[in-house]
């Protein structure tokens, strides 16, 4: 009797690992990968908000399929195995099951293609921006441009593993956060230098390629203030699991505070002297 209650209290206890780790992260505005995750990270932002609520659609539609097939399976396996009929139908044609199984995959396909072209639209750009940053990928680091801000320019590195702080992310901190206004529209214009590289932040919704000799738009909003980490998603080379994306949403008056301070840090500077090389610190 012990042993089964015991099993139903590590069940639990790993239950509520698994759900106090989204709760603190919602309630401190964190987008990031949590242990034992299964589902997508929870939506900061509309377009990932849209994102979900169509997974969550084809996720309904699909099951309802794989049941469907199966239960057919197992009548078809019960009514019409070689014991229950000994001489086989002969039939070989049908043709309202013909139409049948032709028009309603059709009609699945633009139940879900419908909000799929609509999302697929509705990321792609904004016109109304409220800020444009320009995202270059290098390898393998991340350069910051902000042309409505006296062009701010500055680079962002990793912060690699011998200089993290507690609590920092392993493969994730970076040492120049991008830093955006909350609940503002933040047009995106994404270029590379050598290869294709891709800009990903899961919390957001945003996944675009940087592509050599190309100005590709994306944009994103995020509807609370925290910090979003991401990482390349597109493999770049030796060093693609080194190039982590962190962007942090503030309040209005912080980003203002932050402008000064940037001014300052990054305008007159040039190119900031990088924490330390990839290359040379795998060698």
């Amino acid at each position: 009797m012990d042993r089964p209650i015991s099993q139903y209290r590590r069940l639990l206890a790993a239950l509520l690992m698994t759900v106090a780790p989204v709760g603190a992260a919602l309630a401190q505005g964190v987008g990031a990968p949590r242990p034992w995750e299964m589902n997508l990270q929870p939506a900061f932002g509309p377009i990932k908000a849209q994102q979900i609520d169509l997974h969550n659609l084809v996720l309904v539609i699909i099951t309802l399929i794989t049941l469907f097939v199966a239960g057919l399976l197992g009548w078809v396996m019960y009514r019409y195995n070689a014991k229950r009929n000994p001489t086989p139908t002969r039939t070989a044609h049908n043709t309202v099951l013909e139409i049948a199984w032709t028009v309603i995959p059709v009609l699945i396909l633009v139940v879900m293609a419908i909000p799929s072209f609509r999302l697929v639209y509705y990321e792609e750009r904004t016109f109304d921006a409220d800020l444009t940053v320009k995202v270059t990928a290098h390898q393998w680091n991340w350069e910051y441009a902000y042309p409505d801000n006296n062009n701010i320019n500055f680079t962002s590195y990793i912060i690699p593993d011998d200089q993290l702080k507690p609590g920092q992310r392993r493969l994730l901190e970076v040492d120049n956060q991008l830093v955006v206004p909350v609940n503002k529209n933040i047009r995106v214009l994404l270029t590379s230098t050598e290869v294709i590289h891709s800009w990903f932040i899961p919390a957001l919704g945003v996944q675009r390629y940087a592509i050599p000799g190309r100005t590709i738009e994306t944009w994103f909003k995020a509807d609370k203030t925290g910090t979003f980490y991401g990482e390349c998603n597109q493999i770049c080379g030796k060093d693609h699991s080194r190039m982590p994306i962190v962007v942090r949403a503030v309040s209005d008056q912080e980003f203002a505070a932050w402008l000064v301070e940037a001014k300052t840090k990054f305008s007159d500077a040039g190119e900031p002297a990088r924490p330390f090389a990839v290359a040379e610190a795998r060698r």
